[in-house]
């Protein structure tokens, strides 16, 4: 069932618009949290500076490249550390990205519905024992499976490698699509009583609409990870992550170019202070309630007009 949902459920954003010469590009990830905030900041940078803004989708590693070529000015949401050897080029190396200081608590890992801890899923290791991940196959081939994030997430990626590391890579069919498609695979299978894991992160909205549980992990340690490029094809090969994940933030970037062409709006971004409550809300409107990004973030623009207000003052 679940993964019959994963191959058939899909939606996409409207049409692009036209680029102009002097519109502000904004590039937007394919999640809620990150599709809502950069319509915020189009709609807020608009309503501020008369500044027009573009919001275009695309994945991160070609938004940074965007960055550096000066076809992007700003991603609304880039996580840390799954995006840490991107920072370290395009931010340290290169000097070409600026990360906003302000920074959103996060966390990521493994997640079980209700009825998957109930049978007795709870912990990591539990992946690893075919007792226990027969219960999750959904599609009759003897093994169980897992959604591990979208085909263009940085985590994606390093969720595979922890699958490998862990061991439960040979015991579980690693599934990839979008998170839209995912959280209605999430929604059918507790309705209907489906033990399901899934890789999971917070601030989202599916800890509000269910009794989802985080499955225990070994304490992240440093020396237990070991992430190859992700520029090197090899990399998921290459690469070792066999405890849970560091501590996780999330915070907007933006070209050094737009700080240099346009300081105030730089100093703008400096001062965008949203916190996780907010970005949970966000992917609720969004993925729940079926808000459309830009009519969501006009409504927000309004409602939070006085804050963003003061993030624009000198």
């Amino acid at each position: 069932m679940f993964v019959v949902l994963l191959s058939v459920l899909f939606s996409v954003l409207g049409a692009g618009t036209p680029v102009l010469a002097d519109d502000l590009k904004i590039a937007m990830p394919n999640w809620p949290s990150g599709q809502a905030t950069a319509f915020i900041l189009k709609v807020a940078i608009e309503k501020e500076f008369k500044q027009p803004a573009l919001v275009q989708e695309m994945g991160t590693l070609n938004a940074f490249a965007g960055l550096e070529k000066g076809t992007v000015d700003i991603h609304p949401e880039v996580w840390q550390p799954n995006l840490t050897d991107v920072i370290e080029k395009f931010v340290t190396e290169k000097g070409v990205v600026v990360l906003a200081k302000h920074t959103v608590p996060a966390w990521q890992g493994i997640c079980a519905t209700p009825e998957a801890a109930e049978k007795g899923i709870t912990d990591i290791a539990d992946l690893s024992d075919p007792d226990k991940t027969s219960l999750l196959d959904t599609d009759g081939d003897g093994k169980g499976e897992m959604w591990i994030g979208a085909p263009t997430w940085s985590s994606t990626g390093i969720e595979r490698v922890r699958a490998n590391s862990y061991g439960y890579a040979k015991a579980m069919t690693l599934v990839e699509a979008e998170e839209e498609v995912a959280m209605a695979g999430i929604d059918a299978a507790v309705a209907t009583g489906q033990p399901v894991v899934f890789a999971c992160y917070a601030p989202h909205f599916v800890f509000d609409l269910h009794k989802i549980v985080r499955l225990e992990e070994p304490k992240h340690d440093a020396a237990k990870w070991s992430l190859a490029s992700a520029t090197d094809p090899l990399w998921i090969k290459k690469s070792s992550a066999s405890t849970g994940w560091d501590t996780a933030t999330f915070r907007i970037a933006y070209s050094t170019a737009l700080a240099s062409k346009h300081p105030e709006i730089a100093a703008f971004l400096e001062k965008v202070d949203l916190t996780p409550e907010e970005a949970t809300a966000m992917s609720y409107a969004l993925e729940v309630e079926r808000q459309a990004p830009l009519g969501y973030a006009k409504a927000w623009v309004e409602r939070n007009a006085a804050r963003i207000d003061g993030w624009a003052k000198p």
